[in-house]
Protein backbone atom coordinates (compact mmCIF):
# COMPACT_ATOMS: atom_id res chain seq x y z
CA UNK A 1 0.00 0.00 0.00
CA UNK A 2 1.46 3.48 -0.90
CA UNK A 3 1.08 6.62 1.74
CA UNK A 4 -1.84 8.27 1.72
CA UNK A 5 -1.17 12.30 -0.06
CA UNK A 6 -3.27 13.85 2.69
CA UNK A 7 -2.60 17.25 4.81
CA UNK A 8 -1.48 16.91 8.61
CA UNK A 9 -4.94 15.58 10.59
CA UNK A 10 -4.66 18.63 13.21
CA UNK A 11 -4.82 20.88 10.20
CA UNK A 12 -7.72 19.06 9.12
CA UNK A 13 -9.68 19.10 12.77
CA UNK A 14 -8.97 22.73 12.73
CA UNK A 15 -10.58 23.05 9.44
CA UNK A 16 -13.71 21.22 9.78
CA UNK A 17 -14.37 22.87 13.47
CA UNK A 18 -13.95 26.11 12.32
CA UNK A 19 -15.97 25.17 9.37
CA UNK A 20 -18.91 24.23 11.25
CA UNK A 21 -18.73 27.23 13.55
CA UNK A 22 -17.83 29.63 11.19
CA UNK A 23 -15.24 30.79 13.78
CA UNK A 24 -11.44 30.35 14.82
CA UNK A 25 -12.60 31.63 17.96
CA UNK A 26 -15.50 28.90 18.69
CA UNK A 27 -13.34 25.83 16.85
CA UNK A 28 -10.59 26.73 19.34
CA UNK A 29 -12.63 26.21 22.42
CA UNK A 30 -14.37 23.19 21.10
CA UNK A 31 -10.22 22.33 20.34
CA UNK A 32 -8.52 23.15 23.33
CA UNK A 33 -6.25 25.30 21.46
CA UNK A 34 -5.90 29.09 20.64
CA UNK A 35 -7.29 30.60 17.67
CA UNK A 36 -3.73 31.90 16.40
CA UNK A 37 -3.24 28.23 16.47
CA UNK A 38 -7.02 27.66 14.54
CA UNK A 39 -5.50 30.48 12.11
CA UNK A 40 -1.83 28.93 11.74
CA UNK A 41 -3.53 25.50 10.69
CA UNK A 42 -5.98 27.10 8.15
CA UNK A 43 -3.14 28.95 6.30
CA UNK A 44 -1.02 25.92 6.42
CA UNK A 45 -3.78 23.95 5.26
CA UNK A 46 -4.88 26.46 2.30
CA UNK A 47 -0.93 26.35 1.20
CA UNK A 48 -1.03 22.60 0.79
CA UNK A 49 -3.99 22.72 -1.20
CA UNK A 50 -2.84 25.92 -2.91
CA UNK A 51 -6.54 27.26 -2.53
CA UNK A 52 -8.54 29.85 -0.71
CA UNK A 53 -10.78 27.61 1.84
CA UNK A 54 -12.58 30.85 3.80
CA UNK A 55 -13.40 34.36 2.78
CA UNK A 56 -12.57 36.01 6.02
CA UNK A 57 -14.61 38.70 7.44
CA UNK A 58 -14.18 40.96 10.87
CA UNK A 59 -16.37 38.34 12.72
CA UNK A 60 -17.08 35.38 10.88
CA UNK A 61 -15.52 32.71 8.28
CA UNK A 62 -17.13 32.28 4.99
CA UNK A 63 -16.82 29.36 3.34
CA UNK A 64 -15.37 29.48 -0.20
CA UNK A 65 -16.98 26.60 -2.92
CA UNK A 66 -13.72 24.85 -2.48
CA UNK A 67 -14.37 25.08 1.40
CA UNK A 68 -18.04 24.01 1.08
CA UNK A 69 -16.93 21.18 -0.54
CA UNK A 70 -13.97 19.94 1.33
CA UNK A 71 -16.50 20.27 4.40
CA UNK A 72 -18.86 18.17 2.84
CA UNK A 73 -16.26 15.19 2.33
CA UNK A 74 -14.44 15.75 5.51
CA UNK A 75 -17.35 15.95 7.75
CA UNK A 76 -18.84 12.60 6.48
CA UNK A 77 -15.29 11.47 7.26
CA UNK A 78 -14.60 12.84 10.70
CA UNK A 79 -18.89 11.19 11.45
CA UNK A 80 -17.31 7.43 10.09
CA UNK A 81 -14.09 7.59 12.21
CA UNK A 82 -15.79 8.93 15.53
CA UNK A 83 -18.04 6.30 15.22
CA UNK A 84 -15.37 3.77 14.55
CA UNK A 85 -13.88 5.13 17.95
CA UNK A 86 -16.90 5.25 19.51
CA UNK A 87 -17.65 1.27 18.93
CA UNK A 88 -14.11 -0.10 19.58
CA UNK A 89 -14.12 1.97 22.74
CA UNK A 90 -17.64 -0.08 23.68
CA UNK A 91 -16.27 -3.04 23.29
CA UNK A 92 -13.00 -2.24 25.51
CA UNK A 93 -15.00 -0.83 28.06
CA UNK A 94 -16.99 -3.91 28.23
CA UNK A 95 -15.75 -7.03 30.77
CA UNK A 96 -15.97 -10.75 29.89
CA UNK A 97 -16.05 -13.59 32.54
CA UNK A 98 -15.79 -16.90 31.73
CA UNK A 99 -17.78 -19.84 34.49
CA UNK A 100 -16.97 -23.22 34.23
CA UNK A 101 -19.64 -26.01 35.84
CA UNK A 102 -21.10 -28.95 35.14
CA UNK A 103 -23.82 -29.26 32.04
CA UNK A 104 -26.92 -29.89 34.47
CA UNK A 105 -25.65 -27.07 36.95
CA UNK A 106 -25.83 -24.75 33.66
CA UNK A 107 -28.57 -25.86 32.24
CA UNK A 108 -30.96 -26.45 35.10
CA UNK A 109 -29.91 -23.61 37.40
CA UNK A 110 -28.03 -21.14 35.85
CA UNK A 111 -29.19 -20.45 32.27
CA UNK A 112 -32.55 -19.53 33.55
CA UNK A 113 -31.93 -17.12 35.18
CA UNK A 114 -28.93 -15.42 33.49
CA UNK A 115 -31.49 -12.32 32.52
CA UNK A 116 -30.77 -11.16 36.01
CA UNK A 117 -27.06 -11.21 36.08
CA UNK A 118 -27.67 -9.04 32.39
CA UNK A 119 -29.92 -6.78 34.06
CA UNK A 120 -27.88 -6.12 36.70
CA UNK A 121 -24.44 -5.46 34.76
CA UNK A 122 -25.57 -4.75 31.22
CA UNK A 123 -21.96 -3.97 30.31
CA UNK A 124 -20.44 -7.68 31.08
CA UNK A 125 -20.69 -10.80 28.93
CA UNK A 126 -20.85 -14.02 31.06
CA UNK A 127 -19.42 -17.29 29.04
CA UNK A 128 -20.73 -20.56 30.61
CA UNK A 129 -18.28 -23.56 29.81
CA UNK A 130 -19.87 -26.91 30.49
CA UNK A 131 -17.58 -29.42 31.79
CA UNK A 132 -17.52 -32.50 34.88
CA UNK A 133 -13.52 -31.18 34.26
CA UNK A 134 -12.14 -28.95 36.45
CA UNK A 135 -10.79 -26.74 34.16
CA UNK A 136 -7.80 -23.88 35.46
CA UNK A 137 -8.85 -21.23 36.45
CA UNK A 138 -6.46 -19.03 34.67
CA UNK A 139 -8.24 -16.00 33.12
CA UNK A 140 -7.80 -18.38 29.57
CA UNK A 141 -9.60 -21.52 30.29
CA UNK A 142 -12.20 -20.46 32.57
CA UNK A 143 -12.27 -17.05 35.40
CA UNK A 144 -14.41 -18.66 38.34
CA UNK A 145 -16.18 -22.34 38.57
CA UNK A 146 -18.93 -24.15 40.31
CA UNK A 147 -17.42 -27.30 41.53
CA UNK A 148 -18.52 -30.22 43.44
CA UNK A 149 -15.63 -31.46 46.32
CA UNK A 150 -14.52 -31.01 49.77
CA UNK A 151 -14.45 -27.06 49.45
CA UNK A 152 -10.55 -27.48 50.27
CA UNK A 153 -8.59 -26.20 46.92
CA UNK A 154 -5.09 -24.77 47.43
CA UNK A 155 -5.22 -20.98 46.40
CA UNK A 156 -8.95 -20.46 45.79
CA UNK A 157 -11.96 -19.07 47.68
CA UNK A 158 -14.64 -21.34 47.94
CA UNK A 159 -18.05 -20.34 48.71
CA UNK A 160 -20.05 -23.96 49.60
CA UNK A 161 -23.85 -23.61 47.69
CA UNK A 162 -25.94 -26.41 48.38
CA UNK A 163 -25.26 -29.77 49.01
CA UNK A 164 -25.84 -32.74 46.87
CA UNK A 165 -28.07 -35.17 48.11
CA UNK A 166 -29.04 -38.06 45.37
CA UNK A 167 -32.40 -39.54 45.86
CA UNK A 168 -34.87 -41.81 43.38
CA UNK A 169 -36.80 -39.88 40.80
CA UNK A 170 -39.24 -40.53 38.48
CA UNK A 171 -42.78 -39.39 37.05
CA UNK A 172 -45.78 -39.87 39.22
CA UNK A 173 -47.21 -41.54 35.97
CA UNK A 174 -44.94 -44.82 37.34
CA UNK A 175 -47.26 -44.95 40.57
CA UNK A 176 -43.88 -45.81 42.20
CA UNK A 177 -44.71 -46.10 46.29
CA UNK A 178 -42.19 -48.54 47.22
CA UNK A 179 -38.60 -49.25 47.04
CA UNK A 180 -39.26 -53.21 46.74
CA UNK A 181 -41.36 -51.88 43.28
CA UNK A 182 -38.42 -51.34 41.74
CA UNK A 183 -36.68 -54.18 40.67
CA UNK A 184 -40.45 -53.73 37.80
CA UNK A 185 -39.03 -50.61 36.70
CA UNK A 186 -35.92 -49.28 34.50
CA UNK A 187 -33.02 -48.02 36.09
CA UNK A 188 -31.52 -44.77 34.30
CA UNK A 189 -27.93 -44.26 34.74
CA UNK A 190 -25.47 -41.05 34.32
CA UNK A 191 -21.40 -41.78 34.04
CA UNK A 192 -19.85 -38.89 32.24
CA UNK A 193 -17.30 -40.14 29.99
CA UNK A 194 -15.37 -37.32 30.67
CA UNK A 195 -15.14 -37.22 34.63
CA UNK A 196 -12.24 -38.81 36.41
CA UNK A 197 -14.43 -39.68 39.42
CA UNK A 198 -17.69 -41.65 38.92
CA UNK A 199 -20.77 -40.02 40.48
CA UNK A 200 -22.87 -41.97 43.26
CA UNK A 201 -25.29 -44.32 40.91
CA UNK A 202 -27.21 -46.99 41.88
CA UNK A 203 -24.64 -49.53 42.76
CA UNK A 204 -24.18 -47.77 45.64
CA UNK A 205 -27.45 -46.99 46.27
CA UNK A 206 -28.06 -50.51 46.35
CA UNK A 207 -25.95 -51.09 49.32
CA UNK A 208 -27.79 -48.85 51.32
CA UNK A 209 -31.03 -49.60 50.28
CA UNK A 210 -30.28 -53.75 49.77
CA UNK A 211 -33.90 -53.96 47.88
CA UNK A 212 -34.07 -57.86 46.77
CA UNK A 213 -33.98 -59.04 43.15
CA UNK A 214 -32.62 -55.04 41.58
CA UNK A 215 -29.36 -55.28 39.91
CA UNK A 216 -28.03 -51.89 39.61
CA UNK A 217 -26.18 -52.27 36.17
CA UNK A 218 -28.85 -53.04 34.01
CA UNK A 219 -30.55 -49.90 32.47
CA UNK A 220 -29.79 -47.32 29.42
CA UNK A 221 -27.06 -44.60 30.62
CA UNK A 222 -26.55 -41.14 29.82
CA UNK A 223 -23.78 -39.19 29.81
CA UNK A 224 -25.82 -35.87 29.85
CA UNK A 225 -27.59 -35.48 33.42
CA UNK A 226 -30.00 -33.31 31.51
CA UNK A 227 -31.03 -36.19 29.21
CA UNK A 228 -31.22 -38.93 32.06
CA UNK A 229 -34.02 -36.30 34.25
CA UNK A 230 -35.58 -36.17 30.21
CA UNK A 231 -35.96 -40.04 30.38
CA UNK A 232 -37.07 -39.77 33.94
CA UNK A 233 -39.91 -36.90 32.73
CA UNK A 234 -40.70 -39.16 29.98
CA UNK A 235 -41.60 -42.27 32.34
CA UNK A 236 -38.98 -44.15 31.25
CA UNK A 237 -37.13 -45.57 34.28
CA UNK A 238 -36.43 -44.24 37.85
CA UNK A 239 -33.06 -41.80 37.73
CA UNK A 240 -30.44 -41.07 40.93
CA UNK A 241 -30.47 -37.44 40.82
CA UNK A 242 -29.45 -34.67 42.98
CA UNK A 243 -31.92 -33.20 44.43
CA UNK A 244 -31.09 -29.86 44.45
CA UNK A 245 -31.08 -30.06 40.03
CA UNK A 246 -34.53 -31.17 39.93
CA UNK A 247 -36.30 -28.23 42.37
CA UNK A 248 -37.99 -27.04 39.84
CA UNK A 249 -39.63 -30.62 38.35
CA UNK A 250 -40.02 -31.75 42.35
CA UNK A 251 -41.85 -28.53 43.30
CA UNK A 252 -44.31 -28.74 40.03
CA UNK A 253 -45.16 -32.19 40.40
CA UNK A 254 -43.61 -33.43 36.89
CA UNK A 255 -41.14 -35.55 39.31
CA UNK A 256 -41.62 -37.63 42.34
CA UNK A 257 -39.08 -38.78 44.48
CA UNK A 258 -41.17 -42.14 46.32
CA UNK A 259 -38.57 -43.28 48.94
CA UNK A 260 -35.68 -43.67 49.87
CA UNK A 261 -32.91 -43.19 51.54
CA UNK A 262 -31.08 -40.85 49.89
CA UNK A 263 -27.50 -40.76 49.27
CA UNK A 264 -25.04 -38.04 50.53
CA UNK A 265 -22.42 -36.55 47.38
CA UNK A 266 -19.69 -33.76 47.62
CA UNK A 267 -21.37 -30.44 48.04
CA UNK A 268 -21.44 -27.58 45.35
CA UNK A 269 -18.90 -24.65 45.73
CA UNK A 270 -18.35 -21.73 43.54
CA UNK A 271 -14.35 -20.92 44.27
CA UNK A 272 -11.94 -18.37 42.02
CA UNK A 273 -8.45 -17.87 42.66
CA UNK A 274 -7.56 -15.87 45.81
CA UNK A 275 -5.55 -13.26 43.52
CA UNK A 276 -9.06 -12.55 41.95
CA UNK A 277 -11.00 -11.89 45.16
CA UNK A 278 -11.62 -8.28 44.45
CA UNK A 279 -12.16 -8.31 40.69
CA UNK A 280 -14.98 -6.52 39.64
CA UNK A 281 -16.33 -8.54 37.49
CA UNK A 282 -15.90 -12.01 39.31
CA UNK A 283 -17.48 -10.08 41.90
CA UNK A 284 -20.42 -9.46 40.46
CA UNK A 285 -20.86 -13.07 38.74
CA UNK A 286 -20.21 -14.15 42.68
CA UNK A 287 -22.86 -11.83 43.76
CA UNK A 288 -25.53 -13.72 40.74
CA UNK A 289 -24.68 -16.86 42.07
CA UNK A 290 -25.41 -16.51 45.33
CA UNK A 291 -28.54 -14.56 45.05
CA UNK A 292 -30.01 -18.03 43.63
CA UNK A 293 -29.73 -19.85 46.39
CA UNK A 294 -33.18 -18.51 47.60
CA UNK A 295 -34.42 -20.80 44.57
CA UNK A 296 -33.21 -23.88 45.55
CA UNK A 297 -34.90 -26.20 48.05
CA UNK A 298 -34.51 -26.28 51.68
Amino acid sequence: MTARDLPPLSALRAFEAAARHRSAKRAADELSVTPTAISHQLRSLEDWLAVPLFIRKPRQLELTAAGRELLGEIGSAFDVMTGAVARLRAVSRRRHVTLSTTPAVASRWLLPHVGRLREQHPELDLHIHVTHEPVPLDGHSADIAIRYGSGRWPGLVAHKLFDNHFVPACSPALKLKRAQDLPRHGLLHFLSCHARSAPIGWAEWQKLAQVRGLDPCVGPVFSDETHTVSAALAGQGVALMSRALIADELRQGSLVCPFGPELVGEPFHLVYPEAQRNHAAIGAVRQWVLQLLPLLPA
